[in-house]
């Protein structure tokens, strides 16, 4: 087991599987840009360049794992925004937000675009998307990322997520927030890179402020997506209960893929809300891509 991971051994089901899958290279997952062309079309276009892609999730036509393709960056479907690559448990955050069409929506931390523009997708470029980025040296691969994927109904702000203004309340907010980032560790990452940054001790400080925010910017009947890639309950179920003490919010199920596994509810000396259960932790033994937490957030009625 790997150092970083050994303090998990009593939340993660089946840990020898979780083991071997950790030093496994990560799959290449591209998702279909239904906003200038079809599944049907990009898998006639990689047949035909012997690159074999199979459905990633059996409930969505968008989501392929190209086995073998190394460089999916290299091919011209790239250039023409055909299709992004994208880690599968990435793809379901959106899909787990699902946002509407003609909504107003916010993704309080943007760069590199994935999930904002996977979100233009889901609206049919329609309504509007707030997409924020507190670093604005990441604001051109951001904007690339739109403008190559025929994004037009965004526009980028740059923001601190914990201090987005509280001038307009939002229909859709997501809350994929700075982490740890140990769920995308495997064989060919570094140990000693992945335990620095959990070495950070503000993160969960900052997590826990960026949620208080983005609920405070919901409409009554809004739903935010509190997501990370990370396995460390401080910085997943730890922030959703302070947000539940701390707020008339409620946990919305997350239904999405099999594979999921409910929230924990205590962790070391903390005892958590029973709603956590509805949380859901991917693993890479049972989802083959990134770890991932997610928690789908609305407001008491």
């Amino acid at each position: 087991m790997e150092p970083i991971f050994e303090q998990y051994c009593e939340i993660v089901p089946d840990v020898a599987l979780f083991q071997e899958a950790v030093h496994r290279p990560l799959p290449t997952h591209i998702r279909v840009n239904c906003l200038k062309t079809g599944p049907e079309s990009i898998v006639r276009r990689l047949k035909e360049k012997s690159i074999n892609i199979e459905r990633s999730a059996e409930s969505d036509d968008t989501l392929y794992t190209a086995q073998g393709l190394k460089s999916p960056g290299g091919l011209l479907e790239y250039f023409l925004g055909y299709i992004h690559p994208q880690a599968l448990t990435s793809c379901l955050a959106s899909i787990a937000l699902s946002p509407k069409k003609d909504s107003y929506v916010l993704d309080m931390c943007a760069a590199p675009g994935g999930k904002t523009s996977h979100m233009a997708q889901l609206m049919g470029n329609t309504g509007l998307i707030v997409a924020n980025e507190l670093y604005k040296n990441r604001h051109a691969g951001l904007g690339h990322t739109l403008s190559r994927l025929g994004v037009l109904n965004t526009v980028v702000t740059s923001y601190q997520a914990q201090q987005f203004p509280l001038r307009h309340d939002f229909d859709f907010i997501m809350a994929d927030v700075p982490c740890s980032g140990e769920g995308q560790f495997r064989k060919t990452n570094s140990s000693l890179k992945y335990s620095e940054r959990r070495s950070k001790k503000w993160l969960p400080f900052v997590q826990k402020e960026i949620i208080l925010r983005g609920f405070d910017l919901l409409k009554k009947d809004g739903e935010m997506l509190y997501s990370t890639c990370t396995y460390n309950p401080q910085e997943n179920e730890s922030v959703v209960d302070f947000l539940l003490k701390n707020r008339d919010a409620r946990l919305l199920p997350v239904e999405i893929l099999p594979g999921g596994e409910p929230g924990v509810t205590e962790w070391r000396d903390e005892i958590y809300d029973k709603q956590i259960s509805k949380t859901v932790r991917f693993y890479p033994h049972r989802v083959d891509s990134v770890g991932f937490f997610m928690a789908r957030i609305g407001r008491k009625h």
